[in-house]
């Protein structure tokens, strides 16, 4: 009865794990700022690695994790025009030497980091990052915003691109988030 009992446990947790572990990315919040530099992007994501990531990460394999951004502004009279699509994205590594986590921003920001949620908080809590210059935009105009993030597998070397598509451990990505911006 015991064993019995053992057994219908042990299948109940496993049956309730993956409801428990969250998929994916959330955006907490994402808004635009005017400043006198331009238009930045004030983002907050919320997401956990799993661990197949972790295991990937601390045995030399970088991670990449991609931000999109798009402005487009509504016509009437043709296709909506696109006014601002970028993208940026941070390498996540870890030295095994140092015992140290590397967050940098690629062609910008490198930060070194003992623990690995430290480094993933540079991550889930990017700088605001400058998406515009403020004569991209018309003034007045009203824009629709579109934000995602996620881990971005075509950066990673071939064989392991294979890997990650192939497998569920790998897909990490939020759905895209709208909202409108008055450009100021």
């Amino acid at each position: 009865m015991v064993t019995f009992l053992r057994g219908w446990l042990l299948t109940l947790l496993l049956l309730l794990a993956p409801m428990t572990h969250a998929e994916g990315v959330d955006i907490v919040q994402a808004h635009l700022e005017s400043t006198d530099e331009g238009v930045k992007l004030s983002a907050t994501f919320a997401f956990d690695l799993n661990r197949g990531l972790e295991d990937a990460i601390t045995h030399g394999l970088p991670l990449y994790f991609t931000t999109e951004i798009e402005l487009t502004r509504p016509r009437w009279y043709w296709f909506d025009e696109k006014a601002i699509s970028e993208s940026q994205t941070i390498r996540l590594s870890y030295n095994v030497l140092t015992r140290q986590y590397h967050a940098a921003i690629l062609g910008r920001l490198q930060q070194s980091f003992s623990s690995l949620d430290d480094a993933l908080s540079l991550i889930r809590r990017p700088s605001r990052w400058l998406v515009a210059e403020n004569s991209a935009l018309k003034s007045g105009a009203v824009y629709s915003v579109a934000v995602r993030m996620r881990l971005d597998v075509a950066q990673l070397a071939k064989p392991f691109q294979v890997n990650a598509i192939n497998n569920a451990d790998w897909r990490l990505s939020s759905d895209w988030k709208n909202f409108l911006y008055k450009a100021e």
